[in-house]
Formats: C-alpha cells, sequence, structure tokens
C-alpha cells in the first residue's frame, strides 16, 4: 500500500466489463436492448446506468457504473471507521442486477467496487443468486464458478468469501436467506492493487459465464399462474433486503447519490400477500427448507 493506486486503470477495467456484461446480457435475452443514461452528480462525479425493460427473458435488468467523489463521508460510513472522517473520497465500481420472467431463471446480482480515501484503499463486491424455484445442480455450478474464479488468488478465499455472503445477505426480520448466495467481500486490499484489479475482472467475467449458462438451461421451462405468483411473493423480499438492509443502497443513498441508479436493483413487480405460507411438501417449500439453507454447494458431485 506504500504506493498511490491507479484510480483511472480501475475506471477503464470497470467501463469495458460494463459494455461487456450488457453485451452477454442482450445476447442471452435475444429481443431487448439497453437504455444507456449518462449522469452527474452535483457534489462531483457521476455514472452511465444500463437498462433493458421487457425484454424477451429479462422482464428488467440494470448494469450500472458510477465513480463519485466527495469531500466528506456520511456519518454512517465512518461509524466502524472513524480514521475516514473528514477524508476527501471517491467510490467507483458497477452493480448488476437481472429480474428474469420466467420464474425458473433465477434472478441474480453482482458488483465490483474500489474505494479510495487519501492513504486508504480497498476493493469490494462479488456476486449471488436468487432462485425461485432451487435446481441443486444450478446451485453447485454456479459455486463451482465462483470457486475456480478466485483459486488463482488463494485456496482459502472462496470459503471466506462465500460465508460473508451467506452472512450478509440474509433478511434478519424474517430470519431468512435471500438466496443460494455466492461469494462476497468488502475492505479487502490483502493481495495489494494489481492483484485486486486481476480479482475484480476475474470476479465479474465468472459472473457473467455462471449467469448465463443457468439461464440457457431454465428460460424455456413452461410455467403458470402458480409460479408466477410465487415469483412475484419472492421479490418482495428481495425489495425487503435491499431496501431494510443493503449497505450500498444506503451509501448510495445518504452519500447523494443518483436515486434511480441506486434503486434499479428492485424489480419492476413484486407482492405481498398477509402470513402467506406455502403448502407443506409443495415445491415453494422445498425452496425454503432445501435451498435457503447455507451448504457446500460447491462440494455437491456433479449431477
Amino acid at each position: 500500500m506504500s504506493h498511490p493506486p491507479d484510480v483511472p486503470a480501475v475506471r477503464r477495467l470497470l467501463l469495458r466489463l460494463q459494455e461487456a456484461i450488457v453485451a452477454g446480457l442482450e445476447t442471452e435475452d435475444g429481443s431487448g436492448r439497453f437504455g444507456t443514461d449518462a449522469w452527474e452528480r452535483p457534489e462531483g462525479g457521476g455514472g452511465r446506468t444500463c437498462v433493458l425493460a421487457e425484454g424477451g427473458v429479462f422482464e428488467k435488468a440494470g448494469v450500472g457504473f458510477s465513480h463519485v467523489r466527495g469531500t466528506q463521508l456520511p456519518a454512517s460510513a465512518t461509524a466502524h471507521r472513524p480514521e475516514l472522517a473528514g477524508r476527501p473520497w471517491e467510490a467507483l465500481g458497477i452493480s448488476i442486477v437481472v429480474h428474469p420472467r420466467n420464474p425458473y431463471v433465477p434472478t441474480s446480482h453482482a458488483n465490483v467496487r474500489f474505494f479510495s480515501a487519501g492513504p486508504v484503499w480497498w476493493f469490494g463486491g462479488g456476486f449471488d443468486l436468487t432462485p425461485y424455484y432451487g435446481f441443486a445442480g444450478d446451485a453447485a455450478e454456479w459455486h463451482r464458478g465462483a470457486r475456480a474464479a478466485l483459486a488463482p488468488f488463494g485456496a482459502g478465499l472462496y470459503p471466506r468469501f462465500k460465508r460473508t455472503c451467506d452472512d450478509y445477505f440474509f433478511l434478519k426480520h424474517r430470519g431468512e436467506a435471500r438466496g443460494i448466495g455466492g461469494i462476497f467481500y468488502d475492505d479487502f486490499n490483502e493481495l495489494g492493487f494489481e492483484r485486486g484489479v486481476e480479482l475484480t475482472e476475474a470476479v465479474a467475467r465468472a459472473y457473467l459465464e455462471g449467469y448465463r449458462a443457468i439461464v440457457a438451461r431454465r428460460r424455456a421451462t413452461p410455467y403458470g399462474e402458480r409460479e408466477r405468483r410465487f415469483q412475484l411473493l419472492r421479490r418482495g423480499r428481495y425489495a425487503e433486503f435491499n431496501l431494510v438492509w443493503d449497505r450500498g443502497t444506503l451509501f448510495g443513498l445518504q452519500s447523494g447519490g443518483r436515486t434511480e441508479s441506486i434503486l434499479m436493483s428492485l424489480p419492476p413487480l413484486v407482492r405481498w400477500d398477509y402470513d402467506w405460507q406455502p403448502e407443506p411438501g409443495s415445491p415453494e417449500a422445498r425452496l425454503r427448507e432445501d435451498f435457503l439453507q447455507p451448504r457446500d454447494w460447491a462440494d455437491l458431485p456433479p449431477s
């Protein structure tokens, strides 16, 4: 950490990754195209938000890039890092959320980001999967892809980042996980800047490859009103997490970020039914009982 980080290099990488992910998702969707919205932040910086709506496969998909800066962080961001108080800062990242139309295709989320405040800097990010109907093979493949992406950077990273992901994407007020997890990390600088940049690219590309494979496998699965209703109910859980627990959403709103870009992660349609419970033994009950429990998915034998 003796040399200042090359922030322009991070910016160039993130913009390239945004373009690659937009192109990959458009190819997978087949008919939808992303609209691009460039924006500026009065306090400093700006970004480029790409959104696909009402596509052939994806009901809504967002791939946002932001590079914002300021003179002082909000109090919530410095509560656990008092050394950052009063420092000028900048944060760069891309964030991806994809809400498919077919309930048998899972929602996915990923982000990679970089933060710098004077001599203090770190990387963060990861990806996770939120299925509505669980498939053990998909979950195992998703986690094996994450493990393979991290392997060149240290054998201990995958189990550590998986555990952090399981702990983070958890709805405490519901007592349940948001999905089947993946990897998540923050305040990460132990590999140095250059390797941190390489890790960032590996994580983003593993997300795209892993998600496209699952989409291609499940996109044509027949479904009806029952599955659609359950999807909308589970999307409500997704919205609850993002609005109540997600630190990125909170930081973006409290630091004066662009509200539309921050909330692009929310699904286009959701429902909340009072005290809804799945039928015992049903596929909907199986999601909660089998797939929303932390498991060593990567170690499952190939199906």
